[in-house]
């Protein structure tokens, strides 16, 4: 009787192994353009490290289109226009790096929410290898819309605080529907590092970087793009 040795054996259990996990990561992704995502990574960090966990997920057309100009102004003003990668703003980050001790960032809305919603906090070759990766599947699968409104409700805007709504009822006691522009360019303001740049009591930084994200708002707010975007629901 011919028996089957160990690595043969291994290589089939690997390879079925893969297949079931790039299919159900596959239809998680297909599946969260209409559901929202039961709980992050970064979520669960902070619950279990005692920072806290407040969120109220909301669904785009309860998020205040000033809100969302707002984050788009703050963190990713060509998010229209690119394919999840600002190749340009990657390329700068990195001479940046090379030359100063403190670390700049290049990442999209579109890395920033593939980033949140699959994967881990971290700097690894591998954690960003996978990023690049669910961005090019969110972007192709979900759209801009609705990366915009997972983004919106995953991204922490405090201390334990995720989501936009969230963030309104803590800061400003008021719906994100209802937030002014005033209050919505402060919580974009906090978004580069929400436990250390407070919104409640208001932080210097918040303050200056505030009127720069209103400034940006200004010159954003009549492109077409934007405007579809902002003012358009993803719920059909």
């Amino acid at each position: 009787m011919h028996k089957t040795g160990f690595f043969p054996k291994l290589w089939r259990f690997v390879k079925r192994l893969f297949i079931i996990l790039f299919i159900a990561q596959l239809v998680y992704i297909i599946l969260l353009k209409w559901v929202d995502p039961p709980i992050t990574l970064t979520q669960f960090a902070s619950w279990i490290s005692g920072h806290g966990l407040k969120r109220d997920y909301v669904s785009c057309d309860k998020i205040s289109p000033v809100a969302k100009l707002a984050v788009i102004a703050s963190e990713d003003q060509l998010f229209p226009d690119h394919n999840g990668f600002d190749f340009k703003s990657i390329e700068k980050a990195m001479k940046h790096n090379q030359k100063s001790k403190s670390l700049h960032g290049a990442s999209t809305i579109s890395q920033q929410t593939a980033k949140n919603v699959f994967l881990w906090q971290g700097r690894s070759w591998i954690r960003k290898g996978l990023e690049v990766y669910f961005t090019f599947m969110i972007e192709k699968i979900w759209g801009k819309k609705r990366i915009l409104e997972v983004y919106m409700n995953i991204a922490e805007m405090g201390d334990g605080i995720f989501g936009i709504e969230a963030a309104s009822q803590k800061y400003f006691n008021k719906k994100a529907a209802d937030l002014s522009r005033q209050e919505s360019s402060l919580i974009a303001a906090c978004l580069p590092n929400p436990k250390r740049y407070t919104v409640k009591p208001v932080s210097r930084y918040v303050l200056v970087r505030a009127g720069w994200v209103q400034r940006q708002m200004n010159n954003l707010q009549a492109d077409p793009d934007i405007q579809n975007i902002i003012y358009n629901s993803t719920r059909k």
